[in-house]
Formats: C-alpha cells, structure tokens, sequence
C-alpha cells in the first residue's frame, strides 16, 4: 500500500477528477479517508470487499444507482492514492484530499469546498465509505422521505439489537414526554435534538444526568439509560446545502476525540430553528458498517444471503454457506428467467463465478471451481469439480454448446472450445492474444496433455501430448506428441 506525498495526492485528485454538469441539483459526499485502525490491515478500510467488490465502490454504485444524474464527492486522506486508484475516474465524481485527519465535520468542510457553482441550492447527502449494504432502494427511500419532509436536516438511523455495551455508534437523543420540571413536551415529543457519540457517552459521570436544553425546555438524560439507547446514528445524512453551508463552518472539536464531527450541526440546526427529522430503512442490515474483521465477516454472510433468496427459486445452489457469484451475473440470471425458459443452472459447493462471466442454460459446475473474466458459456454445458476458467482483461475464452470439462483442468486465455467437445482430466490449455487456442467441433483431449496457441479442426482426438503452436487437422488422432527438447545437455542422471 502506498504512502505518496500530500502534493503527489493532490495532483492525482486533479487527473481523476471530473468536472460537474451545469444546473445539477444534487451531490453525494462520500466519506472514505478515515484510518481504520481496528481493522488491523495495511489495506485501506474503504477497500476491503463485501461480495467481491469494495466498500467505498458500493456505496458510490448505490448512490448513481438509487438517485438519478446526482454528482459525488469522495473524501480520501488516509493511503488516498490507493482508493482514488480503486475507484478511478469517473463521470461526474470529483476526489477530495482530507490531508489533516480532523473528523467527519472537517470532512465534510473539505467537500464543500469542492463545489464551485455558487448558484447551487439542491441537496447534499452524506455517507460513510464503509456502509457496504446500503443499496439502491435504501437510497431512493431516503431521499423521497427528505424530500417529503420538507425539513433541513435529516438523519438515517438504526435499530441495534445487540447488547448495548457493544453498542459503539452515536445515540440519536430525541426529546422527552416530560421536561426537568415534569412538564409536557407538547409537540416536541420525539424530535430529534442532538447525537451522542459513544466514547463521549462512556466519559459522561456514572450518576449526574445530562442536560440538554430544547425550546427553552431542560430535559435529563442518565447515562446508562443513552447507553441502552438502541437507535443508533448510521452516518447517513441529507441536508439542504444552503443550511449546510451556514452552519458547517461553525462545527468545533468539543468532545473527547477533539475532533469536528457532522453529529454536532444537529444542535446547530436546532437552535436555528432548523427543522431536523430521522427515519430508519425498512432492511436494518442496510446501515451496517464495521471497524473490524468479524463485523465485515458479518457484512459479507448478509450480503451471500441477499443473493441467495434472489436465486434460490431459479437456480440450483448446493450450499447457501458456500458460494459466489457476481452481482452483475445475478442480473443476468435474473433476466435469463424473465424470459419464461427453465434456466436449470446447478451451482456445487465452493464455486466462485467472478464478474465478466456469462452464464448459458442448463449448466452444471462441480464443486470447488473458479471461473473469472470473460468467460462464455454455450448451452448444455458440464464443467466438473476443481476446474480454473479465467481470461485476462481483453481475452475471451468461450465454450460451445454441449461441451464437457471434467476434473482438475486448468484453461486460461483467449480459446475456443467448439460444440460437443470433451476434455477430460488433468488438461491444460491456454492461449495468449497473439496465439489464440481454437478447438474444434467434436474433440476429444484426454490424458496429461498441454496445449497452446494452436488450431485443433473438428473430430480430433489428443492424448498424453504437448501441442505449442500446431496445427492439426480434422479426423487426426494425436497420441505421445511431444515437442523437441530444451536444455537436455543441461540435464544429468544422479
């Protein structure tokens, strides 16, 4: 991983960056330059994976996904030049440098910077770089409920279940029924008047209540009792920019960590007299983040289990526990069962179906294969356990219809395997951009053979061969081929 200079990370946000539409209404700001201490990982946080891809990527595909032509900023500080890499330039993104770790209200004041249109007025929403769950509907949802609310501010919270000393998000503080003095809250009942951090909950006297004032109302909160508060502050916020920009210049480090968090505008508004509102998502497990490695375990099982309720009607899958396959081949098995037509996929255990692969129907795969790239599979097709499929970026490696694979092969590259094709066990095969494998119809390669780079015709049969840039024509039968050797003088008997 790397550690470039601040100016090196500054001219890199420069060339990665892209410029924003004329006229645009909305921007999400995703945070993604924190340390991530506890996750013990010389890796960025933002870059370890939930279901293949990374978390900072998820949250920025579920932003383009769940609220239209909106434009994004991503804050990246701590080993900057490694996610700016990660996610690349993009149409409408621009990549802000957090050089100062100095919390997410700093953050947020960095991102804003970013926003050069003086005549914008939409609205900004923020995210945490972790929150790998939050998918498209959450977003859409989220923004409605804002924009339905009329209010300045609003906050997504979650409902945690856990055991509450476990608990390490801030606590949404809502008002109470009654004040100090027992009098009623009227219709300040439930709003919502400030968030808590954990460490600064935990650092509060044992038997010395917190008071926090509301429209000129006292009301005490214990601490055990913020502790046991089980709605939680996720992170994710959507603000009217012009409040924003007011009030975010204002934030201070008074707390334990000396840091500027976003949490503290909530009293801002306030006492503005800004309207701030929360709401919770109808999937709990979409605010999820994490800060260490069980946690993102825990992540990864919700995210298997996603895809399987969405395939388990479809296609046959031997062990919910123990499978992957790609979002983007979930889709398109999705769309191959629209059309009406049994897919009749059967999925063994273990098997791994990476991105860029596509899947054909009635097709079996044994356990414990991995197949990656861009990978075409015809109709009919069986491929057998401890099989390895993959291509480079700019390779194709496609399997006709009706062709077999059995156990143990490994074929990579760019090839073709024509239909009702049988390779049997212990085959090697792989072919390069400048000399592609072509295998005809009907061809039978068996036996501990390796071929590469070459144009097999139809009706062949190989076996117990070594073929590097041959040619061998239809109806041939190859048995014991080995090439010239190299370096024989080289080799002695001990």
């Amino acid at each position: 991983m790397t550690n470039a200079k601040p100016k090196n990370i500054y001219n890199l946000t420069k060339i990665l960056s892209s410029n924003f539409e004329e006229g645009f209404k909305e921007v999400a700001i995703i945070l993604a330059a924190g340390h991530g201490k506890r996750i013990k990982s010389q890796k960025s946080k933002m870059l370890h994976k939930i279901w293949g891809i990374p978390t900072v990527q998820r949250v920025y595909n579920a932003c383009i996904a769940g609220i239209s032509n909106i434009h994004s900023i991503i804050v990246v500080g701590i080993k900057a030049e490694d996610v700016i890499k990660a996610i690349g330039k993009r149409d409408k993104n621009i990549f802000a440098f957090q050089e100062k770790q100095n919390g997410t209200g700093h953050a947020v004041q960095v991102a804003l910077n970013e926003i050069r249109n003086k005549s914008f007025d939409g609205i900004v929403y923020i995210l945490p770089g972790d929150m790998g769950l939050i998918n498209r509907e959450s977003l859409k949802e989220f923004r409605k409920d804002f924009i339905k609310s009329n209010s300045d501010m609003i906050v997504l919270t979650g409902i945690y279940n856990g055991d509450p000393v476990e608990n390490s998000y801030g606590r949404i503080i809502r008002v109470k029924d009654k004040d100090r003095e027992g009098k009623s809250a009227g219709k300040d009942f439930g709003k919502v008047i400030r968030i808590i951090e954990n460490k600064d909950i935990h650092a509060l006297p044992e038997n010395k209540p917190l008071e926090i004032t509301f429209n000129n109302k006292i009301y005490c909160y214990l601490k055990n009792e913020l502790i046991n508060n089980n709605e939680f502050n996720s992170g994710v916020y959507a603000f009217k920019y012009t409040r924003l920009k007011n009030l975010v210049n204002k934030l201070k480090g008074n707390n334990v960590q000396k840091e500027i968090y976003i949490t503290d505008l909530i009293e801002l508004f306030n006492k503005k007299g800004y309207s701030v509102q929360a709401v919770s998502p109808k999937q709990q497990h979409v605010v999820m983040g994490f800060n260490n490695k069980s946690v993102l375990k825990e992540m990864e099982n919700v995210a298997r289990k996603n895809v399987y309720d969405q395939l388990k009607d479809i296609i046959e899958i031997e062990d919910p526990d123990d499978f992957f396959i790609h979002e983007d081949v979930v889709i398109d098995i999705l769309k191959m069962d629209k059309k009406g037509f049994p897919v009749d996929i059967k999925i063994d255990r273990g098997v791994f179906i990476g991105s860029g692969v596509k899947l054909n129907y009635n097709l079996s795969i044994g356990k414990n294969t991995f197949i990656a790239g861009n990978v075409r599979f015809g109709k009919n097709a069986m491929i057998s356990e401890n099989v390895y499929l993959s291509t480079f970026e700019n390779q194709h490696l496609n399997i006709d219809d009706n062709v077999e694979i059995l156990q143990g092969n490994i074929i990579k590259g760019n090839i073709r395997i024509g239909k009702f094709s049988r390779i049997e066990s212990s085959v090697n095969m792989t072919g390069s951009d400048e000399f592609p494998l072509r295998i005809g119809k009907n061809v039978l390669i068996k036996g501990t053979s390796y071929i590469f780079g070459s144009v097999i015709g139809n009706d062949v049969k190989i076996e117990h061969s070594v073929l590097v840039n041959k040619k061998v024509k239809s109806g041939s039968q190859v048995k014991y081929f080995l090439p010239k050797i190299v370096g024989e003088k080289d080799v002695s008997d001990i």
